[in-house]
């Protein structure tokens, strides 16, 4: 609230992730946040922040923090500095999200006699289309999955926030098991939230771990709620792998699973 409430301040950057932001709830001014509108980063637990900024009417970017990428071994990956570049200080719309040529799950402590150590890169394969055959549009809403769990049923989950969306979902290493991801996606069919949303985007899994296993349950699960021709995006460089790219919330973008394309159709700041 300081941070907001500062002038001087023009971007709030977190730290890192963790698991106990929907504790600061209680204390939330929004239109401390309305009044004053400035740049907001950050990703994994900083998904609660994301929601309450959502709800002042601000719209904030999913996107790298301080020691989880911009303070990487050795230096910030070039794709993150593109994609930051592009969505802070660009005039335009974003355009075309291009998928990285290379990923890494590696975790590395940061300790001084690892400070110029580099972690190993894999190859990276490009966006998949899960299912759906023709482009869907919508304003970007989603995050973390496990830390929206703590989001339902509290003052800023509203499902209505999902109508015509595009939803981009990502997983944290904690490497929820294909069962649990199941179970928080029918949670979300139960709402009514798969009947209303436009499309969907996901992240590469935490190291890759269950990448097949999630697509299986992905598509069961919205086949399960009529949402078998919804168009899905797998496989995109945000979330919890590195490098990765910035998604601001509210901004229009349409993803394409014949092409395999995501675009962001606005720019970040305006």
């Amino acid at each position: 609230m300081a941070a907001f409430s500062d002038p001087s301040i023009k971007g709030i950057f977190t730290c890192i992730g963790g698991d106990d932001s929907i504790r600061l709830l209680p204390y939330i001014d929004f239109d401390v946040i309305r009044r004053n509108p400035k740049v907001f980063l950050g990703y994994s637990d900083t998904t609660v922040t994301h929601f309450m900024c959502m709800k002042a009417g601000l719209s904030s970017m999913y996107g790298p923090s301080i020691l989880a990428e911009f303070a990487e071994n050795g230096e910030i990956f070039d794709y993150t500095v593109k994609n930051l570049e592009k969505s802070l200080f660009g005039n335009g719309e974003i355009g075309r999200v291009e998928p990285s040529d290379y990923w890494t799950g590696e975790l590395i402590e940061w300790t001084i006699d690892n400070k110029d150590k580099r972690k190993k890169l894999e190859e990276h394969t490009g966006y998949e289309a899960l299912q759906g055959s023709t482009p869907a549009r919508g304003r970007l809403i989603g995050g973390c999955i496990e830390v929206i769990e703590m989001l339902k049923g509290t003052s800023i989950w509203d499902v209505s926030d999902f109508d015509g969306a595009i939803v981009f979902f990502d997983t944290s290493e904690d490497t929820i098991t294909p069962r649990e991801l199941k179970y928080m996606l029918r949670n979300y069919g139960a709402q009514g939230i798969l009947g209303r949303i436009s499309g969907m985007i996901w992240s590469k899994p935490y190291a890759n771990k269950y990448y097949d296993e999630y697509k299986d349950v992905i598509r069961e699960t919205l086949a399960e709620f009529g949402a078998a021709n919804l168009p899905v995006l797998c496989n995109a460089n945000f979330g919890h792998t590195e490098p990765m790219f910035v998604l601001p919330y509210g901004a229009m973008a349409e993803i394409d699973p014949v092409n395999k394309t995501f675009t962001i159709l606005e720019q970040a700041v305006l």
